[in-house]
């Protein structure tokens, strides 16, 4: 949290309240918030009792003075200029939302095949916040910036969704006939998982939330968001087929491991530590198996937000 809060006080735009949102924390987290409100007034800790992300954006919503909001995740970190840089498109009130980069930042062999996994088109498909170079308007923003104003008009974040509250804000912006902007020029570093295992779990998850939007917004669906379902089922089915009909498992699933193959081919000469190479091809199915396993577990058995 020192590392976090250090990058948003060291910002070149200093007008700013600084809302830290806790839920609960059993660490020292508390205790770090505390030497910096005792030190710099714009500091404020307010109590998140949800404990869900969507909870802690509508405590930060009931809790800001400011006519802008800009979310930003402990586990993160932004160069000096990124609320300046937000604040110029945001200022000029044409937008419902403005977002930037997000670019992993990892330091095992396993982390980094991660976030060149996150940065590969075959690996994140059109979510353009990982990989695109041009601003242009987009469906979704990551650690969304808002004019209060459209937040409020809108109710702020929906609880019952906890890790997909994001995408289906934007939409909500989207419907209300506005736009969302995306300029690569703003970028933030986000801190990714460090093991397959765990990014495996992560994506199951997502795809969980993702579920809650799909079914409150049927409309808000697009190829990108079922097709690891889809995956996941052809590769349960080839896994059973396999002893008794082999030739047609491997037909099943041999032209994604080909996808898996290229993929892990145009991402090598990107790495920036060549152990992480054997990594990739596990990075990018767990984030595309992951995903479409949390999608089946929340539509046919009904698990979602867990």
């Amino acid at each position: 949290i020192s590392t976090c809060l250090d990058a948003v006080l060291a910002q070149t735009w200093d007008n700013l309240e600084v809302l830290v949102l806790d839920g609960g924390s059993q660490d020292r987290t508390r205790e770090i918030v505390a030497e910096y409100t005792a030190v710099d007034p714009r500091v404020r800790v307010v109590a998140n009792p949800g404990r869900t992300q969507p909870a802690a954006l509508n405590a930060a919503r009931a809790s800001i003075t400011s006519d802008w909001m800009i979310r930003m995740d402990a586990h993160s970190t932004i160069p000096a200029n990124y609320v300046e840089s937000v604040m110029a498109h945001l200022g000029t009130g044409k937008w419902g939302g403005v977002g930037g980069r997000k670019d992993g930042v990892a330091t095992t062999a396993a982390g980094r095949a991660i976030v060149a996994a996150l940065g590969s088109k075959f690996g994140v498909g059109n979510s353009k916040y990982h990989h695109s170079t041009e601003v242009e308007t987009v469906d979704h923003i990551p650690f969304g910036a808002y004019p209060m104003s459209v937040v409020n008009e809108l109710g702020g974040w929906d609880e019952s969704n906890v890790s997909n509250e994001d995408f289906e804000f934007d939409y909500r912006v989207r419907q209300s006939g506005r736009e969302l902007l995306f300029d690569p020029g703003i970028v933030i570093f986000w801190q990714t998982r460090e093991t397959i295992g765990s990014f495996f779990e992560q994506y199951r998850r997502y795809g969980r939330a993702k579920a809650v939007t799909l079914l409150t917004h049927p409309k808000s669906a697009s190829p990108r968001h079922v097709l690891p379902a889809v995956l996941a089922l052809a590769m349960m089915f080839a896994a059973v087929i396999g002893w008794r009909k082999p030739k047609v498992a491997a037909a099943i699933v041999t032209p994604y491991l080909g996808g898996i193959a290229v993929a892990t081919a145009s991402i090598a000469p990107k790495l920036t530590a060549p152990e992480s190479l054997r990594f990739v091809p596990g990075a990018l199915m767990a984030m595309h198996l992951g995903y479409g396993v949390g999608l089946l577990e929340a539509f046919v058995l009904g698990r979602r937000n867990r």
